[in-house]
């Protein structure tokens, strides 16, 4: 006796996806995304590798992107981190100041 299935792969295939889908919400949702993530100061300064109270200073200053929930200060991810790209400096070209000439080694003159 021979027995043969016939399904659509497409369906099948769609339908895990859904089953997978709704068995991993429940893990996700105890996650939120990093971007959204909110961190107090304790945290911010761990991420930055600074002291709370440099942070405190900054908060003092104003300059850093924050948010007060009643007395409390809260610093969103995504905010901290283009705040960070405002302050990179930009690499500089370690040649750029060097005479055209001294690139060059056959151009360079040498004198003994």
């Amino acid at each position: 006796m021979k027995t043969t299935l016939e399904f659509d792969i497409q369906e099948l295939a769609s339908q895990v996806a859904i089953q997978v889908g709704k068995a991993i919400k429940p893990i996700l949702d105890q996650y939120p995304l990093r971007e959204d993530r909110l961190y107090d100061v304790q945290e911010l300064a761990e991420y930055l590798s600074v002291s709370t109270q440099w942070i405190y200073e900054r908060v003092q200053l104003k300059e850093i992107p924050y948010i007060k929930v009643g007395r409390l200060l809260r610093f969103q991810k995504s905010d901290i981190d283009r705040w960070l790209e405002d302050l990179k400096v930009p690499p500089m070209n370690p040649l750029s100041s060097v005479p055209k000439a001294l690139h060059n080694p056959k151009n360079s003159m040498v004198t003994t």
